[in-house]
């Protein structure tokens, strides 16, 4: 059986247990779990008391397709709540072969306490001196743990933002290339480690003990229909290899739902140059690549490599978000520009998502024009540096806004929103409003049936069904995450009638235990009860789970809507 792994920051005291309580669980559903029992849900987020726990899923060092996500969780800095930050790379792959199901970091040294990199191995744990990686971008940064470690080494690290604990701040995975670009990106969780002066975590690369099936024989023959689902759906298996996550910009800017000027507009008119097919045209003159994994297992292989215009490397996993987020919301139609900001920001160690509606917070201060992408990235540099403008920009959109007096501010829960205005996108608006961890459309993707018409068909203007779609696709994400499973699996999954059984059938096998449609639904439920408890004794209430009044206020162009959902109404989202 998998343990758990704890580590005092401040003592360097470790230990490996066995997991107890936390038996059976995974990913989200376990980070989860840990911080509603241990956290205490009034504490400071970057004090002693708060925790954070990495976590591989159930199917973590499985040979099941796109199952390498890992879970990161604590209590968030930028939303005072709960906190489950989704990434990939190559740590869930590698936890189990240490015999580990997840690293629990607590308490906190002083302030002044070097930071160290923990070096994780089989049956212990070393504390290194971090010095020569501190103020260091994380490819910089990466280069040098691979210099000690080997060229496949596994880590995950903060940036400068990290280590001066802002909250927009990251923890910055490797891939499979051996470069820190996968984000575990929302909710400051970079912050969380930079407290406990943790620059980086290292796994063994020695350690190479096979994850064994309980029943290898049946895990054989389930995983081969799990392939075939995602290779035979059209999304899973040609849009999204083809044109990355991107494809979506022509998409959602045709549906008039993708924000522009701050959320002014559904429409931006440089959506053709920013676009995944413009991208992928752009990728294939320059020689990188169009198709690429962000863990290994990937078989949508949604990720790419993009090159700047000398054809050397600029940026990987560039993502519609980013793209968006640095694009359309700021009206910059420049795609190498918005590229750089994207490695920019995984070089500070920020979310993309954060730090694009942070941008626009300057934009509406005037400190740099609207579609001044040269200005957007000195603003960006400035993160992580002594600059004090950096360390309020990193500090994210609330307080960016704040700080200039910018009273329009597109949050939930002091999260900012990502590439889908609400008001046109409605189930993907209720998910927003009512998901535990803030504004987050991954929480439960309802541009599937609101817009792609993938897994039923809810039309996106009106109110009828929103609630409905958004709670079960809340319950089939919170699932998929304890499973650490891509979440596109969903496209797959959503058309496809044996494609939950299959998913219980990997679970049994992979586990010894037995497993079905109605246990992999209640993994989804049980995570999500946790997530509110811990929220309400944070002090949310029914007040924390709309859209702020300009949403409300303001007819969004060309289709003229507002979002006409209560406070009241959100209520019967929740599970």
């Amino acid at each position: 059986m998998l343990k758990i792994l704890r580590i005092n920051t401040r003592t360097r005291e470790y230990r490996f247990e066995e997991p107890g309580q936390y038996a059976g669980l995974g990913g989200r559903a376990l980070t989860s779990r840990v911080v509603l029992t241990e956290v205490p849900a009034t504490c400071h987020p970057l004090s002693a008391q708060n925790k954070l726990i990495v976590a591989g899923g159930v199917l973590a060092g499985s040979t099941a397709a796109n199952s390498g996500r890992s879970s990161v969780g604590a209590k968030s800095p930028l939303t005072g709540g709960i906190k489950e930050s989704n990434v990939g790379g190559q740590f869930a792959h590698k936890l189990p072969r240490l015999g580990l199901q997840a690293i629990i970091f607590e308490d906190k040294p002083e302030a002044d306490a070097p930071f160290v990199t923990v070096v994780v191995k089989k049956d212990s744990v070393e504390f290194q001196d971090a010095a020569p990686l501190l103020g260091l971008g994380t490819y910089a940064a990466h280069e040098l743990v691979k210099a000690s470690f080997g060229e496949k080494v596994v880590s995950a690290m903060v940036g400068p933002a990290g280590e001066q604990c802002l909250m927009a701040a990251t923890i910055q995975f490797s891939d499979p290339d051996g470069r820190p670009s996968r984000s575990a990106g929302r909710g400051g969780m970079g912050a969380v480690l930079g407290s406990k002066r943790v620059k980086a975590i290292v796994l063994d690369p020695e350690a190479k003990d096979a994850v064994v099936m309980a029943d290898p024989e049946k895990f054989k023959v389930a995983r081969k229909r799990w392939v075939d689902i995602l290779m035979n759906h059209p999304v899973t298996s040609q849009g999204l290899p083809t044109y990355g996550t991107a494809i979506l910009v022509n998409i959602i800017n045709e549906a008039g739902a993708l924000p522009t000027k701050n959320f002014r507009s559904g429409r931006f008119e440089g959506a053709a140059k920013i676009s995944g097919e413009a991208m992928t045209e752009t990728i294939k003159a320059r020689k990188g690549q169009y198709k690429h994994g962000c863990h290994t297992g990937c078989v949508i292989q949604c990720s790419q490599v993009y090159n700047d215009k000398n054809g050397e490397f600029l940026t990987t996993g560039f993502e519609y978000e980013t793209i968006w987020g640095f694009g359309a919301n700021i009206l910059v139609d420049d795609l190498d520009d918005i590229a750089l900001m994207d490695r920019t920001c995984d070089e500070a160690g920020m979310d993309t998502i954060e730090m694009a509606n942070t941008i626009a917070m300057a934009m509406e201060a005037g400190l740099v024009p609207w579609g001044d992408s040269k200005g957007a990235i000195g603003l960006l540099k400035k993160v992580g540096t002594s600059d004090p403008l950096g360390r309020i920009l990193g500090n994210g959109t609330v307080f960016t806004a704040q700080a200039f007096g910018v009273d329009r501010v597109p949050v939930v829960k002091r999260q900012a929103l990502p590439a889908y205005d609400p008001r046109v996108v409605k189930g993907v608006g209720v998910t927003y409003s009512t998901t535990p961890m803030g504004a987050d459309h991954t929480a439960g993707y309802a541009v599937c049936q609101n817009v792609l018409k993938v897994g039923g068909d809810v039309p996106s203007h009106g109110k009828a069904g929103q609630v409905e779609v958004s709670k079960n696709l809340q319950v089939a994400t919170a699932a998929v995450d304890s499973l650490g499973l891509c979440l596109f699996v969903a496209f797959a999954v959503l058309d496809t009638p044996d494609a939950l059984s299959v998913v219980a059938d990997m679970v049994a096998a992979a586990t010894g235990k037995p497993c079905s449609v109605d246990d992999i639904v209640n993994i989804g439920v049980n995570c999500l009860k946790d997530e509110l408890a811990f929220n309400a004794a944070a002090g949310f209430t029914s007040k924390d789970d709309q859209l702020p009044d300009f949403f409300k206020n303001e007819p969004l162009p060309p289709h003229n809507l507002t979002w006409d959902f209560t406070a009241e109404e959100m209520q019967a989202a929740k599970v």
